[in-house]
Order: structure tokens, then C-alpha cells, then sequence
């Protein structure tokens, strides 16, 4: 069995990399582990954005981790800071 922080460690780079991107870090967490995740598991996280400060670069995601068979494993959604706020 995988260790949890290892199976929301995925969002790290989703969140830095890709949605909303560089620069950007975690203000706020709460994360829900679902289920647990194997070593032979393939997973895969996806980020929906919920909102989006009008005057800040603040934006809430929310995540899913799914594992190979579509099983939810892990839910959850954060407040995330963009210190390039043309990337959000």
C-alpha cells in the first residue's frame, strides 16, 4: 500500500506545472483519501478550477485522483497562489 502523501503528492506538480502553473503554491488543503492506492496502481489526478479571485492571483481547485479501473482514491480542493498572476 502507498503512503497517502505519496498519492496527493501528484497535485504538487499539476498545480505548479500545470493548473494554474508556475509559480503557484498551496494556501489552504483539505484532502479526502478515499481509498487506498497500491504499488502496481496507475493513477491519475484531475484539477477543476471553482473560482477565481477578482483582484488577487487566488484561485480554488478543486482534485480527484483516479486509479487505473476509475476507482476514486482521493478527493479534495484547495486555495492556491500564483505569484505570476498571468498564468492563473
Amino acid at each position: 500500500m502507498v503512503q497517502g502523501g505519496i498519492t496527493s503528492g501528484i497535485l504538487n506538480a499539476l498545480v505548479a506545472m500545470d493548473t494554474p502553473g508556475p509559480g503557484t503554491v498551496f494556501m489552504s488543503q483539505e484532502f479526502n483519501y478515499k481509498a487506498p492506492v497500491y504499488i502496481d496502481d496507475t493513477i491519475t489526478a484531475e484539477a477543476e478550477v471553482l473560482s477565481i479571485h477578482e483582484t488577487k492571483p487566488v484561485s480554488q481547485l478543486g482534485f480527484v485522483i483516479k486509479r487505473q479501473n476509475g476507482d476514486v482514491v482521493f478527493e479534495g480542493n484547495a486555495w492556491c497562489y500564483t505569484f505570476h498572476p498571468e498564468t492563473v
